[in-house]
């Protein structure tokens, strides 16, 4: 069994952690990595893949530090040096803060029974360079990192990994790349040693990720992964209908709790996030809103809420686009639709439907996750009544049904279908006169509002200002 080639110290950890079967992807990918091999690794999200590549980097580090104390011991005349004792040996580069505190996460927990052995930083916070250097200066084994931050440290010579790293990893690399970090990476590499092992992982395999591979990778043990069986765990659905009509409805399906667990409901901007928030509190439906002007201790908090289930419902906005009503510049490294962990996410909202098929297959790869079952539903604006109720309007409104022809044919070549949902619109036209009167009580004037609210608390909370 793949767990059981590892370090005892980790295997603990993960018996602890209920890792008892590994998944496609780590029983796939973790052999290749202990014997040395490079990794380019497609998966779908929420496959296993940071498991896949922190037990190999880890247990990498933990054979170099047992096999230096080793040749130490038995050799007594040789000065112990520097890189003896500590060194940066892995490098992991993520898109997203957000990410970056999940994976560290995800390490620590896999560090439980050995962490004197090895200490893991994450860099990717907010905090000034020049504040991070002295714990660089520990030499911490593992460093995750965004790429401009992980790029500053290097050109400012914080982090000297050019005789020392064996391991660099970059995660979710069509985003590292859509988030336009190419550059940021190809520096990256002229301060790295000629060999090292390479782990690229993705959910998609785009042009720009091949080209990616061709200039980190060498010689590469590539898969690419098809859990069939997870694919029936998602059960997608689609509803043609107005954009007023998707607040009618999108009532009627929550109040009445046709679709029951927690839900992310997506949206193409921030405004409705919360016009979406304001409408729902009508009816007595408590919503948070994850909103990409707030700063990310209060993103991640907002987050962990949802996770444990003090609300059932989080709205989220996933248009990278500069919006110029936007109350201030938008966090740059922002987390997209795979940029935090969402546990136990029983269904997907596709309130407002994506801008591309890419961006469809990351949204509803939040639900339907380690095997369990999952359903997404897409609301699809007919091109003939994009635009028509222009006080709930949405611009990328107009391009649903060309979408959505893509979307179908890319899950129809997965093997996946998406099928309509039916309602009874008789039943449902009775809910119609409460829609209206909600919809009058949400004005621009209380989304502004709404907005500055979750401002002002965090200034209020905010230890830095106080």
């Amino acid at each position: 069994m793949v767990f059981n080639e590892l370090d005892p110290r980790i295997s603990r950890a993960l018996s602890k952690l209920n890792f008892h079967k590994p998944t496609l992807i780590q029983a796939e990918a973790i052999p290749l990595a202990l014997a040395g091999k490079d990794i380019l690794a497609r998966a779908k999200t929420g496959s296993g893949k940071t498991a896949a590549y922190c037990l190999p980097v880890i247990q990498k580090i933990l054979i170099v530090k047992e096999a230096r104390h080793l040749d130490n011991t038995q050799h007594d005349a040789i000065p112990e040096t520097s890189s003896d004792r500590a060194a940066i040996r892995s490098l992991i580069l993520v898109p997203t803060r957000e990410l970056a505190e999940q994976v560290t996460k995800h390490i620590n927990s896999f560090l439980i029974y050995c962490s004197k052995e090895i200490k893991v930083v994450n860099i990717a916070n907010t905090t000034p360079v020049q504040l991070q250097r002295p714990i660089l200066s520990e030499l911490p084994d593992i460093i995750v990192a965004t790429p401009s931050r992980a790029l500053a440290h290097l050109e400012s010579q914080n982090i000297v990994v050019r005789d020392t790293l064996d391991s660099l990893v970059i995660d979710e690399a069509d985003l590292v790349l859509s988030y336009g970090y190419e550059d940021d990476i190809q520096k990256i590499l002229t301060h790295l040693p000629k060999i090292f092992q390479c782990f690229l992982m993705s959910a998609t395999l785009t042009k720009n990720v091949e080209d990616l591979k061709q200039l980190v990778l060498r010689n590469p043990a590539i898969l690419t992964l098809h859990e069939d069986k997870d694919e029936i765990n998602l059960t997608q659905y689609c509803v043609r209908c107005s954009e007023v009509d998707k607040f009618l409805l999108i009532y009627v399906i929550l109040k009445l709790r046709l679709i029951k667990g927690k839900c992310i409901l997506f949206v193409n901007d921030i405004d409705r996030c919360y016009r979406l928030k304001l409408f729902l509190e009508q009816f007595s439906i408590k919503t948070c809103v994850l909103n990409s002007e707030l700063p990310l201790n209060s993103r991640y908090h907002i987050v962990q809420e949802f996770n444990k289930g003090i609300y059932d419902y989080i709205t989220k906005n996933v248009n990278k686009k500069h919006n110029k009503t936007h109350l201030r510049k938008k966090d740059k490294e922002y987390g997209s639709s795979r940029g935090i962990d969402f546990i136990n996410v029983t269904a997907v909202i596709n309130f407002d439907f994506p801008t591309s098929a890419k961006s469809y297959t990351h949204r509803v790869g939040r639900t339907a996750r380690a095997s369990q079952q999952g359903m997404s539903l897409s609301f699809v604006v007919p091109k003939e009544l994009a635009g028509k109720h222009k006080y709930v309007s949405c611009p990328s409104a107009k391009h649903d049904e060309e979408v959505y022809a893509k979307v179908e044919k890319q899950q129809s070549l997965a093997g996946a279908t998406l099928r309509p949902y039916f309602f009874d619109m008789k039943q449902v036209e009775g809910f119609r006169y409460r829609m209206e009167d909600a919809m009058r009580a949400v004005t621009r004037a209380a989304i502004k509002e709404a907005r500055l609210k979750d401002v002002k608390s965090e200034i209020l909370k905010s230890e830095t200002l106080k």
